[in-house]
């Protein structure tokens, strides 16, 4: 639909981040380049590395997953109740081991003023529709998809069974010593891509049938001028870009009531 499309690739393994990916670009070749599943080819090879050693120590690491979801269209989710990154976060914090969940710039976005932060609208000069400048966003703005890339960030944490001896409590409350056996992965992250990906196209899938029911059962039959101007990378504003106010004419006040 739409040709959306949705990548996901490990993006950290605990302090080591991956550097060089665009994010409208990479590819699901580059990703499965390496047993990593990190599209950056040196820092999937500083990931492994320390992988490695956690694994010959009998331990285990987390990291991150970056979910990518392309040509997306505006206009999905709601303000309130079923806001999309809300829905999204619910999705893949139902993921084994995942304990954490980021929409755009998430916790890094609380270090920047509003006005590095904010997305700056601009109209594109080729489609007419209206675009962002940036994306620290991640695509969804009050709950509802702009038309840009939808970017999320899920944390998982350190696979629990591990080879090294640790205390626990039986079920009848007896307290003994622990050594996880048999095959298990020192890191989840690399087996967490497609399930990742999963949950956010079954996301996408469910945001755009509500879509179709709640939204678009009857056509917008108002004249061009009176319709919201389309969003998004893969809208087009038919006619082309709207013409251009005259000078002074395109700024807007808003007045902020003060106590």
């Amino acid at each position: 639909y739409n040709g959306i499309e949705v990548l996901a690739y490990v993006s950290k393994v605990q302090d080591i981040s991956c550097e060089n990916v665009n994010d409208d670009t990479f590819t699901m070749e580059e990703v499965d380049a390496n047993i990593v599943r990190c599209p950056d080819p040196a820092s999937a090879e500083k990931m492994l590395e320390r992988i490695d050693e956690i694994r010959k120590a009998g331990n285990s690491i987390g990291g991150v997953v970056t979910c990518v979801a392309r040509n997306v269209p505006a206009g999905l989710g709601a303000p309130v109740f079923d806001k999309l990154e809300a829905d999204l976060a619910k999705a893949c914090m139902s993921i084994p081991a995942a304990k954490g969940f980021e929409s755009g710039d998430g916790f890094e976005g609380t270090l920047l003023s509003g006005k590095d932060h904010n997305d700056e609208f601009y109209i594109d000069p080729e489609t007419g529709a209206t675009r962002t400048v940036t994306n620290r966003s991640g695509g969804i703005q009050g709950g509802i998809s702009n038309g840009e890339n939808i970017v999320i960030h899920v944390a998982f944490k350190p696979t629990s069974t591990i080879a090294q001896l640790q205390k626990t409590v039986t079920r009848d409350g007896t307290e003994v010593e622990l050594r996880g056996k048999g095959r298990h992965d020192p890191c989840v992250l690399p087996r967490a891509i497609p399930m990742v990906e999963a949950m956010v196209a079954l996301t996408l899938v469910d945001a755009i049938m509500c879509q179709k029911a709640q939204c678009e059962l009857f056509p917008n039959e108002a004249p061009l001028e009176q319709q919201p101007n389309p969003m998004g990378t893969t809208a087009h504003r038919v006619g082309g870009p709207r013409e251009a106010v005259g000078a002074g004419g395109g700024k807007v006040d808003l007045k902020i009531d003060e106590e």
